[in-house]
């Protein structure tokens, strides 16, 4: 079966559908069979990047590696047997399907607690929730005191991580595998990057995740959605000499990847 990556938290504009695109990516770029799953029903960011690439790729006659996006079955309110839920019949019909051909799932969650969302983590693998460096995205994570940023107890979000530990417990699986990802880190402000900083590592022994270093802000994530590319398609399409920031940028890609540290997985670009 597919090793079921989860891409989460429950906050907007943190750059989980960015993470989702260039994860991918790079897996099917190194020859891994990957299927996608986007369960922002309303927004779809990850669905319209992968769609935008099979589009620009139809369109161009480019030949680059596509993740295998899948969209959740419709399934008929009666044919939904007594005690189940719609919703999660077709979560799984998706994730069954795909993980029975893949060697990857990718699946990337809504900004907010849906009842998706909270089963998608219960299979995470690996669950990855990229952060914006500041301590508003910190509170997603835990409480903190105004005046000492002691941390005072977990948040809403890591307890639903929990309750999902918990379910693979009893279930007799293996443990997720939790990474928080800090996008968006700045070379400026740096006392405020320091205490965000310690605070996660200290977060991190008590309520059991890794911290990783994530994306920088910079103009050439957005620049790339429209055609759906990612900063490892660049010299395929014939973009030549890249500036320092995409060189740096194709860098930060290929420290997430090795920091996830998937099973069987080599970092080859």
């Amino acid at each position: 079966m597919a090793h079921i990556i989860v891409v989460g938290n429950e906050k907007g504009g943190s750059g989980k559908s960015t993470t989702s695109m260039h994860v991918a990516t790079a897996l099917v770029r190194m020859g891994h069979k990957v299927g996608a799953v986007d369960l922002d029903l309303r927004q779809r960011s990850f669905g319209r990047y992968i769609e935008n690439r099979t589009a620009y790729l139809r369109k161009s006659g480019q030949d680059l590696p596509v993740p295998e996006y899948r969209l959740l079955p419709d399934i008929a309110p009666e044919d939904v047997p007594e005690g189940e839920n719609l919703q999660d019949l077709r979560l799984s019909g998706a994730v069954s399907d795909l993980a029975a051909r893949m060697d990857f799932v990718m699946i990337d969650c809504p900004g907010s607690h849906t009842r998706l969302s909270q089963l998608a983590h219960s299979m995470a693998d690996t669950l990855v929730t990229p952060l914006n460096d500041s301590f508003v995205d910190f509170d997603l994570l835990a409480h903190v005191d105004g005046e000492t940023n002691k941390v005072l107890g977990p948040s809403v979000y890591s307890e639903m991580v929990w309750s999902a530990r918990q379910m693979r417990i009893r279930a007799g699986v293996a443990p997720i595998d939790w990474i928080v990802v800090r996008n968006r880190l700045g070379s400026q402000h740096m006392h405020n990057k320091r205490k965000v900083g310690e605070a996660l590592q200290n977060l991190s022994r008590r309520i059991g995740f890794r911290v990783a270093p994530g994306f920088s802000e910079r103009v050439i994530f957005r620049e790339l959605f429209p055609r759906g590319l990612t900063l490892l398609d660049l010299k395929d399409i014939g973009v030549g000499g890249l500036n320092l920031s995409s060189i740096a940028a194709r860098q930060e890609v290929r420290d997430l990847i090795k920091a996830l540290n998937l099973p069987g997985v080599t970092v080859s670009f």
